[in-house]
């Protein structure tokens, strides 16, 4: 592998940095969604002006308004993205792995419908995958959609659905074909959240945010249209979105806590207690040290992902070790900023005592839920033994 990018990669980078430097707020808190109102429009209109530079998606194809740039050209992307806390967690999953899976799978007509306004930051998607009783274990779910005539009756509901409440669009997974082994039956839908029928619960998650919801499908009636791939074939449309929402939220979250650690490792310089700097302590400096490996470490293992996404090869199982490793790593560096921040660490923004606008606080909550988003920790070692290592099933 050579980790050294091109020199037009290098380009964009510095015309995007020179243009975030710009554009993203300086008091952005920089959380990975957009929490209330008030962030949410300052979100919607900094994806309205990232829509005009032709950014939204940049490894899109040309015709549906990408860039058809590298795999190397949208990690760049995604690193200058996630290290200036760029405020568009309003796009994360339309552009990661929702619109792919439409190019991949969608009919013309779906494509015509769906990926011209995501490029042009003018729709909000969410995913309807986990449900009550089906997370880890997402063949277990019971979500039913039943042929009727041209239209589909869709009956169930999904939990931990992030932005469902500012949703126009849903991704779900519902069963048609409950006679087939679990995996067999399964198909993929594009839902319009105004079908009527639908109700979005909210869900306050221990950030005391509202961006979970619960959403219960009533009687939804949806045009077959609406279906993604080819019925009961939804599972392997549904594996490979999930690869792709492992990576793409794993790449920007490294420059994340690369932020994170550079601004503690600032704050450290400049605080003085008892007349000498945090820095002259050897137990922090020994942890930021360790830190700065881990980031760096975490870093490397996305650029193989990538490097396998270059080359067109199955990368699942390095998805997994790269989601594995980097989501508890954050754990770690967030930790490690409220330990040395100390009493300050657990004051939120709002206090006049907060030490980096509280973003630590609210960060290390953050990172404890994304163990789990996006498929859980014990879910990927389950798939890098039985997968990379060819253990049996437990």
């Amino acid at each position: 592998m050579d980790f050294r990018f091109g020199p037009d990669d290098e380009e964009f980078r510095q015309e995007l940095r020179c243009w975030l430097e710009e554009n993203v707020p300086p008091d952005w808190e920089g959380v990975f969604l957009e929490e209330d109102d008030e962030a949410w429009q300052i979100g919607r209109a900094f994806i309205k002006k990232l829509a005009a530079k032709g950014w939204i998606a940049p490894a899109w194809p040309r015709e549906y308004g990408g860039m058809e740039a590298s795999p190397a050209l949208q990690l760049v992307y995604n690193e200058e993205m996630g290290y200036h806390r760029a405020p568009i967690g309003s796009i994360i999953q339309a552009v990661g792995y929702i619109g792919p899976a439409i190019l991949f799978f969608g009919t013309a007509e779906q494509k015509r419908l769906h990926l011209p306004p995501i490029i042009a930051g003018e729709t909000v998607w969410c995913q309807g995958f986990s449900e009550p009783e089906a997370g880890s274990d997402l063949a277990s779910l019971t979500t039913r959609a039943v042929r009727d005539g041209d239209d589909y009756v869709i009956n169930g509901n999904k939990i931990w659905t992030s932005n469902a409440h500012r949703s126009d669009w849903c991704i779900i997974l519902a069963r048609t074909d409950p006679a087939a082994r679990k995996h067999k039956g399964i198909s993929f839908f594009l839902v319009d959240m105004k079908e009527p029928g639908i109700t979005v619960q909210p869900i306050i998650n221990m950030a005391n945010v509202h961006s979970f919801n619960q959403v219960f499908f009533e009687d939804v009636r949806v045009p077959s249209s609406a279906l993604l791939g080819q019925e009961n074939e939804g599972w392997y449309i549904a594996a490979m979105t999930l690869d792709l929402e492992r990576s793409s939220l794993v790449a920007a979250a490294v420059s994340m806590a690369k932020r994170s650690l550079d601004d503690l490792v600032c704050y450290c310089k400049e605080t003085k207690v008892e007349g000498r700097s945090l820095l002259d302590n050897p137990l922090i400096r020994h942890k930021l040290a360790e830190m700065a490996i881990e980031v760096e470490v975490g870093k490397y293992l996305v650029y193989r992902v990538v490097f396998s996404q270059a080359r067109q090869e199955p990368g699942s199982i390095e998805s997994a070790v790269c989601k594995l490793y980097n989501t508890e790593m954050d754990v770690r560096v967030t930790n490690t900023g409220i330990q040395i921040l100390g009493l300050y660490g657990q004051l939120q923004r709002d206090s006049k005592w907060a030490r980096l606008m509280g973003r630590f606080n609210k960060s290390y909550l953050y990172a404890i839920a994304m163990l789990v988003g996006g498929g859980a920790s014990e879910i990927q070692r389950n798939i890098i033994a039985m997968r990379g290592l060819g253990l049996p099933r437990g």
